[in-house]
């Protein structure tokens, strides 16, 4: 009777609570236009060969960025920019290096390491190689569950480290670097 009784609570308990969810894509995108300004060259001229290092989420532990939902948001936020391509001259390779998560508490603070690197297909030349490093804190007024917390956060922190890098390639003088080479 009591094993009865107890697996009707943990029953109870993870439908109370629920299962993880990975961090959504449309959530992490940037797509703010009026923020930054780009040089012409790279209008419609990076492609996104891709993402690695991103987590798939276990529904039974925590919320992760898979780099397929990491991807996508990329995608979004420079298409949303004008700076989008499939067939760019320029290539941009993401890696997830680390994204730091807490275990437990009222106010969840995630904070992505992401290093952006940015090719020149013409010449082979890297035009920008930069770690992005971006916090987001989730608090209990967000959400008051801390699986979805947890999601907000890493959502935030992915949103934060796009917006990041967004702003490093505003400042990007590829013209300069071209005629350098």
């Amino acid at each position: 009777m009591k094993k009865i009784k107890l697996l009707a609570l943990l029953i109870a308990v993870v439908l109370l609570i629920g299962c993880a969810s990975g961090a959504k894509f449309e959530n992490m995108a940037y797509t703010e236009t009026s923020k930054f300004k780009y040089e012409q060259a790279l209008k419609k001229e990076i492609g996104l060969s891709g993402v690695d290092g991103g987590e798939k989420t276990n529904p039974l532990w925590t919320s992760e960025i898979s780099n397929e939902a990491f991807q996508e948001a990329l995608k979004l936020s420079l298409t949303s920019q004008g700076l989008m391509s499939e067939n760019g001259r320029y290539q941009l390779k993401v890696n997830l290096v680390k994204v730091d998560q807490p275990l437990f508490g009222l106010d969840l603070k995630v904070t992505t390491h992401v290093n952006y690197i940015l090719t020149d297909t013409k010449t082979n030349k890297v035009v920008l190689d930069e770690l992005v490093v971006a916090p987001f804190t989730a608090t209990f007024g967000d959400a008051a569950i801390a699986i979805k917390r947890l999601r907000l956060a890493n959502e935030g922190s992915g949103k934060n480290n796009i917006k990041g890098f967004l702003e490093k390639l505003s400042l990007l003088n590829v013209s300069a670097i071209s005629l350098a080479n």
